[in-house]
């Protein structure tokens, strides 16, 4: 008969080996099923790390400010407002935002704008389409707006522009030569009637003129005059044009 110590420890020590053997034979059966691109699992979050690191860096590379977007569309006419100005420049590229301005006292439109486009590519193709262009008989002039720099005292500006004497008896002058200041151009059509006042308008924000200016008279037959002395004349070695504003 066999002991009670032999009877018991057969079963208890197989039961023990037996543990180790069913976490083998687990492992053994789970790991092959593993798909093999989890197993090196850095090295495929570190490539998209790299990829989304690498997009970043070329946004960053290639800014593309409003500034760099911005356009100045000066001698427009009159009759010519937002909508209709969008839709002539997106013949040429994409527009984010076009805006005549309009004088403050009279509501008339000042004769430019500016234009907003979508890319740099779109304003840079717009200038070269566009420059030089008559719209309703007129030679529109389409550039980069420029950004104020250190060196331009905006307060000269400004007080020269707070200066001048608004009147219903204006004149219109475009094509000014980039010399031309506003004290010039009151002593040139002073010498045809009594001039009130005389402006050159600037690029806002900077000390580059416009290419146009007004010049404020005390009547009417004034104004005739001037128009009539003075359009196609010869001033800074550039005709200008000059009518009713």
């Amino acid at each position: 008969m066999a002991s009670m110590s032999s009877l018991i420890s057969p079963p208890f020590l197989t039961k023990l080996s037996s543990k180790p053997q069913l976490k083998q034979s687990s492992l053994q059966i789970l790991q092959p099923s593993l798909p093999q691109n989890l197993i090196p699992s850095s090295r495929p979050r570190k490539q998209r790390l790299y990829v989304a690191a690498e997009e970043r860096t070329s946004t960053v590379a290639v800014p593309s400010s409003e500034a760099d977007r911005r356009l100045y569309i000066g001698n427009i006419p009159r009759t010519v407002n937002n909508d209709q100005l969008k839709k002539l420049v997106e013949e040429h590229g994409a527009v984010e935002k076009a805006e005549v301005m309009y004088d403050k006292y009279s509501g008339r439109s000042r004769r430019f704008a500016f234009v907003t486009m979508k890319t740099v590519d779109d304003a840079n193709a717009a200038i070269e389409k566009l420059n030089g262009t008559k719209i309703g008989g007129r030679e529109i002039m389409v550039n980069i707006t420029e950004k104020p720099t250190a060196q331009v005292d905006l307060s000269v500006l400004q007080a020269e522009s707070t200066q001048f004497i608004d009147s219903p008896h204006k004149v219109y002058v475009g094509n000014l030569a980039k010399t031309v200041t506003s004290d010039i151009l009151k002593n040139f059509f002073s010498e045809k009637g009594k001039v009130k006042s005389a402006k050159v308008s600037r690029v806002p924000g900077t000390s580059k003129s416009g290419g146009f200016g007004f010049v404020s008279f005390s009547s009417e037959e004034e104004v005739e005059a001037a128009i009539s002395s003075f359009n196609n004349a010869m001033l800074e070695g550039q005709q200008i044009r000059v009518n009713k504003a």
